[in-house]
């Protein structure tokens, strides 16, 4: 039976526990919700996972210390967080409660002030470990929590009192992340470790008022889903570099483990690395940075001893190509506004990043089949946050939404661009020019972008169809641009060549073909053959498009 313990003014190690339990129990059920506030620029679209894994590793020690001490309950909640730790939200935060932990030293039954001071040691540890502490992070959120509750500290304060006047500040200062970090004003998020951070508390609180929960934590299963590695082909541009983490145990024979300095590693990983996170606890030392070269790293720190575990990830598979999802219960706060954006609806995870890569500040998830209505445009431009937005539906279906959406839309002048295919936006986009400062030129020359390009599509035909010269039969693999079948075969390379010489290839220079789901390694072979055997004048380039119902997309430039 749940008990209120708001009226309490000091907890044993037993009710530490309960309280802590609770916290990470808010935390896993958040974790998607704090993995989609990780939108950009680098998005790691982890810190849900990363955080609610470093606090399990805690939790698991925690339940192993069976002495009725907050001392240690909280040491070895601390100790084993700070070995479980992962990413950079994850080494923060265990360095607050290893910090929490160190102020909670000899203490038994801790008071309200004995809880304030240590939190206090918390944030003080955690921005010492950072190298270059960044403002509008979690530790902004921890430390404005910490300063906005110290005043208020008096003999006669509760549990319930001083837990939720901290909750409160969170939320006031994880609201205001965006005013202290434009990565975060510029996508339209709260920081994601500091939302992170304020589920704990209000779970923390809820078991404080007796609505705790049970959470079942299995802290051998992964969180994360599988990546796609579609998003890392054999064309792409390796911008990001590799997140890079392991523990290393010091090690007598190679270096004087008691007298070690880490700021030697420290200094080495700034020459070739950021997001430096470094600290050694006893003889261990726990290293996070992103780095183009992790086995420069690797090969520096061994000189100092060996490792226990290793972790390498390339960060451009961590891009989460879908648009930020907020809970009611974290603070919202609207995108910069910007004089000039656009918004593209295309469907097919390959299609989404080339059209982000050529500079589309929204894209709708949708196209045939699964056309976005009026609602779902506007709802977009609320998010979008411009002055000018410029549409590219894609598909003559969706067009009267979106012309509904611009006219009912006052916040902002909509542009449709009269795009009726994806092939269309591909190229205007690729010539993305905002330089004339004027709405109407900038639409003018989208529109103009769009003349000289001919887009198609192959798919399987799923009824007979007789034209007038033309017949089809069900299953055959049909090749059409916009409404109109041009032609039609049992096979779909086949359908592809006859459709690209209908679409007048011989007077275009360049071909690029969006391949679909439903394309195979072999269908893929084919393509490349025939334009390399049948077309070899011609610029020829792929996109794993990964959309439904159309094998093949083709657009002739």
């Amino acid at each position: 039976m749940n008990m209120n313990y708001s009226n309490y003014k000091q907890i044993d190690g037993f009710l530490f526990e309960k309280f802590i339990l609770n916290g990470a129990g808010k935390l896993k059920e958040n974790i998607k919700k704090i993995n989609d506030l990780n939108v950009f620029p680098i998005p790691d679209g982890d810190t849900g996972d990363n955080m609610f894994r470093t606090f399990s590793g805690g939790i698991k020690s925690m339940q192993q210390e069976h002495e009725n001490s907050v001392d240690k309950k909280a040491h070895a909640l601390a100790v084993g967080m700070l070995l479980s730790a992962r990413g950079n939200s994850g080494v923060i935060l265990s360095q607050i409660f290893a910090g929490l932990g160190n102020g909670l030293e000899g203490v038994e039954v801790a008071s309200i002030a004995d809880l304030s001071k240590a939190f206090s040691e918390g944030v003080k540890r955690a921005y010492s470990t950072v190298v270059t502490p960044v403002e509008g992070t979690i530790l902004t959120v921890a430390r404005e929590a910490l300063e906005g509750t110290n005043e208020h500290i008096n003999e006669n304060i509760t549990l319930g009192e001083y837990s939720e006047l901290i909750l409160s500040k969170m939320k006031t200062s994880l609201a205001n992340t965006p005013e202290l970090l434009d990565v975060l004003k510029e996508a339209g998020v709260v920081d994601s470790g500091g939302a992170g951070l304020y589920m704990i508390a209000q779970g923390v609180l809820e078991a404080i008022r007796g609505n705790s929960s049970e959470f079942s934590f299995d802290t051998d299963q992964k969180q994360n889903t599988a990546l796609d590695f579609s998003l890392f082909g054999k064309d792409s541009v390796f911008e990001y570099g590799y997140c890079t983490e392991f523990l290393l145990r010091l090690m007598t024979a190679k270096t004087d483990v008691d007298n070690f300095d880490i700021n030697r590693v420290i200094e080495y990983l700034e020459t070739i690395g950021d997001s430096i996170v470094a600290l050694k606890e006893d003889s261990i030392l726990k290293i996070h940075v992103h780095t183009m070269t992790p086995s420069k790293v690797l090969e520096f720190c061994q000189q100092f001893g060996e490792f226990l575990t290793v972790k390498i990830e390339n960060m451009m598979l961590q891009h989460n190509e879908h648009e930020a999802k907020r809970s009611a219960d974290i603070p919202k706060v609207a995108k910069k506004r910007a004089k000039y954006a656009s918004c593209v609806v295309t469907s097919g995870s390959g299609n989404i990043e080339v059209f982000r890569e050529l500079g589309a500040d929204h894209i709708i998830d949708g196209g045939q089949g699964k056309n976005p209505s009026t609602g779902d445009f506007i709802k977009a431009f609320d998010e979008i946050n411009a002055d000018n937005i410029f549409v590219f539906p894609n598909n003559s279906n969706i067009f009267m939404a979106a012309e509904q959406a611009g006219e009912l839309y006052g916040k902002s002048k909509v542009h449709i661009i009269p795009s009726i295919n994806p092939g269309q936006a591909y190229a205007s986009l690729a010539m993305l020019d905002y330089s004339s400062d004027d709405p109407v030129t900038i639409k003018a020359n989208f529109i103009s972008n769009m003349e000289f390009v001919e887009t198609g599509m192959v798919c399987k035909a799923i009824r007979n169809v007789d034209y007038k010269d033309l017949s089809v039969r069900s299953n055959d693999y049909i090749g059409f641009t916009n409404k109109k079948v041009l032609t039609a075969d049992e096979d779909k390379i086949t359908a592809l060549r006859d459709l690209c010489e209908k679409l007048g290839l011989d007077d275009k220079e360049i071909v690029t073909v969006f391949y679909g789901t439903d394309a195979t390694d072999e269908d893929k072979q084919r393509v490349r053959d025939l334009f390399k055997n049948s077309y070899r004048n011609k610029e020829f380039y792929e996109v794993e498009g990964n959309q439904e119902i159309y094998d093949f997309i083709i657009v002739l430039e």
